[in-house]
């Protein structure tokens, strides 16, 4: 009698279960279908998903992550923010969602530097003339087996002639380090740089300050990052 009464309890969970499932499916497909008929021009809906805070649903458009209420009748433009953590759980999520292939870069165009083995991978987007570019590169004087992809993105004014500068030189790595480590400006070189298809990457991958870091498993992350937590990435990012 004990099995029995186990096993319809079993069975009883596991109906809950599968409805709990159907009803957020059908939850998300409703939702999907009042924001296409209430916006008929809001392009395509890559995914509605139920977010964990909030009774919230993120909503992917292109590469634009939105938030909705549960009947769809409302759509949130905006960041998300722990308060106890103060995390931005939005900006964790675009980071996720919008993931770069980093074997899919054009490598070729940034300047390569081999720091120890090698053995790990952070490409970042960098210009001459940014200030917290500098203070990062401090940090990555600290950070030892890795291979660092510099695509040089001059978005300040006269930080052209300076990638220029860099590029040309006979060694652009040493001319770089001097440069952002002891302030030391390199000299005047007129040759072919690929800053155009630089800048042209940048905007495709919606790069709109510097530094901006990709780690090796995709994860974009704007700004700044003390050794600390540049290792941290690269080890998670190692684990993938």
């Amino acid at each position: 009698m004990k099995t029995n009464v186990m096993s319809f309890g079993k069975n009883i969970l596991a109906l809950f279960l599968l409805a709990a499932f159907s009803a957020a499916h059908a939850g998300e497909a409703e939702i999907r279908q009042s924001l296409q008929s209430k916006f008929p021009n809001i392009g395509k809906l890559e995914h509605v998903v139920k977010t964990p805070y909030a009774g919230l649903y993120e909503v992917v458009v292109g590469e634009q992550l939105l938030y909705t209420d549960e009947q769809g009748l409302y759509l949130f433009d905006g960041n998300i923010i722990e308060v106890k953590s103060r995390t931005d759980l939005s900006e964790q999520r675009r980071h996720q969602l919008f993931a770069i292939e980093f074997d899919k870069l054009p490598l070729e165009l940034a300047v390569k530097k081999v720091k120890g083995n090698g053995s790990r991978k952070l490409a970042f987007f960098t210009d001459p003339n940014c200030g917290y570019c500098k203070k990062l590169e401090k940090e990555l004087a600290k950070i030892n087996d890795v291979t660092l992809y510099m695509f040089m993105y001059p978005i300040f004014p006269g930080s052209e002639e300076i990638v220029r500068n860099v590029r040309c030189a006979k060694d652009p790595v040493k001319a770089w380090d001097d440069l952002m480590q002891k302030g030391i400006a390199p000299a005047v070189i007129a040759c072919k740089v690929p800053t155009d298809k630089v800048i042209a990457l940048g905007r495709k991958l919606k790069v709109n300050g510097t530094p901006n870091l990709i780690f090796a498993d995709g994860t974009q992350v704007p700004g700044y990052l003390p050794a600390e937590e540049l290792e941290k990435h690269l080890k998670q990012a190692g684990k993938k």
